[in-house]
C-alpha cells in the first residue's frame, strides 16, 4: 500500500480518522469502514494517475478522474447504495483536507452519487409483534430462556432499541426505571422512556434466571451465564417466525421498526420519534412516513368501494 499511497496522504488519513474518533465519538466499526473506503479510493488514484499522490496532487483530482473511479467501482460489482456510501466517505475526508490544507477540492465534492431506491423498513403489524413476543423462546423447555427472549423483544419493541443497545444493558440498570439513558451509534446518548410491559418482562426474567447477577454484568445472559449474543436472539426469532408463518424480515431490527411505525400511526411527532430512535438526521426518521403511507394505501385498496370495483 505504501508504494501507491504517499506518506503524506497516509498520515493525513490517519489524522482525519483519529479526529473522527476523538472529537465526534465515531465507533470502531465506523472508523474501519471509512478507512477501507478511502484507502480503496487512494489506491485507485495512485494507479490511475501513475504513482503515489501527495496532498496537492489529490486536490488536483478532476471530474474525469472521479468518473473513472466510480465507473471502476460499478464495473467491479459494487451496488449503487454501497458506492454512494463510499463516495460520502471520500467527500468527508476531502472536506477535512480542504479545511486543513486550504485546498480547492470542488471536483471531488461535486461528484454526484448514483441514484438508488432506498428500501423501506419492514415492520411487523401490531398483532404480529405481540405474537412474536409470546412465541419467541417457546421451543426451549427452560422457562427462564422463554422469559429472557420475551424480555429482550419487549424491550426492543417497547423502547425502540437496537439489538446491540438492548444487549448492552447491565444489572446496574435494574430494576428498570421509567426511563433509560442509552448510548447509541457514535457514542450519542439519548433518554428513552420504558413502558410498564418492558419493566414487567425484565422483572419476570430476573425472577427465574439461574445465574448470579453481579454489578456490571450484562442484564441478558446466555445459557452458561455469559453475555447473550445477537445471533442467539436472531435464531430464536427465526424459529418463532416459522411457527407463526411470518416473513424472513421479522428480525430483531424489525421490532425497532415496528416501534417507530406504530408510534407514528398513533399520532407520534416525527421529531420526537427521531430523538427516541437516536437518529442524527430527521431524513432517516422520515422514511417511516413512507411506510405509514404505504400501509394506509393497502387499507384503502382493500376497503374502498372504487378500489374493489377495479378488481
Amino acid at each position: 500500500m505504501s508504494l501507491i499511497i504517499s506518506e503524506a496522504a497516509r498520515d493525513a488519513l490517519e489524522q482525519w480518522l483519529s479526529g473522527l474518533k476523538s472529537l465526534r465519538g465515531a465507533s470502531d466499526a465506523t472508523i474501519d469502514a471509512y478507512r477501507r473506503d478511502v484507502v480503496d479510493y487512494l489506491l485507485f488514484m495512485g494507479e490511475h494517475l501513475g504513482g503515489p499522490q501527495g496532498l496537492a496532487a489529490l486536490a488536483g483530482v478532476g471530474t474525469r478522474d472521479m468518473r473513472a473511479w466510480m465507473a471502476r467501482e460499478r464495473a467491479s460489482g459494487l451496488g449503487a447504495r454501497s458506492l454512494a456510501r463510499k463516495l460520502s466517505a471520500v467527500k468527508t475526508f476531502y472536506r477535512w483536507l480542504a479545511e486543513r490544507e486550504r485546498l480547492d477540492v470542488t471536483p471531488v465534492l461535486s461528484a454526484r452519487a448514483p441514484k438508488y431506491q432506498r428500501s423501506l423498513p419492514r415492520p411487523l403489524a401490531e398483532d404480529a409483534a405481540r405474537a412474536m413476543i409470546s412465541e419467541v423462546g417457546a421451543s426451549d423447555r427452560r422457562p427462564w430462556i422463554q422469559a429472557r427472549d420475551a424480555a429482550v423483544l419487549t424491550v426492543l419493541y417497547g423502547c425502540g432499541l437496537r439489538i446491540s443497545e438492548a444487549l448492552s444493558l447491565t444489572v446496574d440498570q435494574t430494576p428498570l426505571a421509567e426511563s433509560l439513558r442509552i448510548t447509541g451509534k457514535g457514542g450519542k446518548e439519548r433518554v428513552v422512556p420504558v413502558i410498564a410491559p418492558a419493566r414487567h418482562a425484565v422483572d419476570a426474567y430476573l425472577a427465574v434466571q439461574p445465574h448470579p447477577m453481579m454489578p456490571g454484568d450484562p442484564l441478558f445472559k446466555a445459557i452458561r451465564g455469559g453475555p447473550l449474543s445477537a445471533r442467539t436472539v436472531q435464531k430464536s426469532m427465526a424459529q418463532a417466525r416459522m411457527a407463526l408463518g411470518l416473513p424472513a424480515t421479522a428480525t430483531p431490527h424489525a421490532m425497532r421498526h415496528s416501534f417507530a411505525t406504530h408510534l407514528l400511526s398513533a399520532g407520534g411527532d416525527l421529531r420526537s420519534i427521531q430523538d427516541l430512535l437516536g437518529h442524527a438526521s430527521l431524513a432517516t426518521t422520515q422514511v417511516y412516513t413512507a411506510v405509514d403511507t404505504a400501509r394506509l394505501m393497502e387499507v384503502y385498496d382493500a376497503a374502498h368501494p372504487r378500489a374493489k370495483a377495479k378488481r
